[in-house]
């Protein structure tokens, strides 16, 4: 495949990334509450009805997956904009990128959802192999919600997104589209 070819490959996929961020942004928010999980050394947990959080706010949502094991909400204390590769990293939050785009795209998220996982949608069967881009019907979000505000698709990834104390930031599991956004 000639560098040309590859470019133009690489452009699509990105292209496509970029469509299914601004659908899942213009659909309606589905209710789904997280769990909370054990907190983390630096991390204080927050359930989701708690006071508002003095730093980052966490939410990890499999969502349609239903994978509670993988599921958790954490206060990770910060004082100032903070990459959300660190927060999440101190929230103890595992990401695995692909095999093509290891540190742009999130394909696993604390193990889920695990290689041998049947995720069922709309025309079938699909198992995740983390090779490329992650299907068009079954991926990981990443959102983020000031400390006023609502949540919005983060426009940026992982590794240049910036979070600051009072916001918070959600990795949500969709699977055809549901849930759309995070719950309010």
């Amino acid at each position: 495949m000639t560098l040309t070819k590859m470019r133009t490959a690489a452009a699509t996929s990105l292209a496509a990334a970029g469509l299914l961020i601004s659908l899942a942004a213009c659909s309606a928010p589905v209710a789904s509450q997280p769990t909370t999980s054990a907190p983390a050394s630096s991390a204080t947990a927050a359930s989701s009805d708690s006071g508002p959080c003095a730093g980052v706010k966490v939410i990890v949502d499999s969502g349609s997956l239903k994978q509670d094991a993988a599921d958790m909400s954490v206060c990770v204390p910060v004082d100032a904009a903070t990459p959300a590769s660190k927060v999440l990293e101190e929230a103890k939050v595992k990401t695995v990128g692909t095999t093509q785009y290891p540190t742009e795209l999130v394909c696993r998220v604390n193990g889920v959802p695990a290689a041998d996982l049947t995720i069922t949608h709309k025309a079938g069967t699909y198992k995740e192999e983390c090779g490329g881009m992650p299907a068009a019907f079954a991926y990981w979000s990443l959102w983020v919600k000031p400390a006023t505000g609502d949540w919005a698709y983060a426009q940026e990834g992982l590794a240049t997104l910036q979070v600051s104390p009072g916001e918070s930031l959600e990795l949500l599991f969709t699977v055809d589209g549901e849930p759309a956004a995070p719950a309010a």
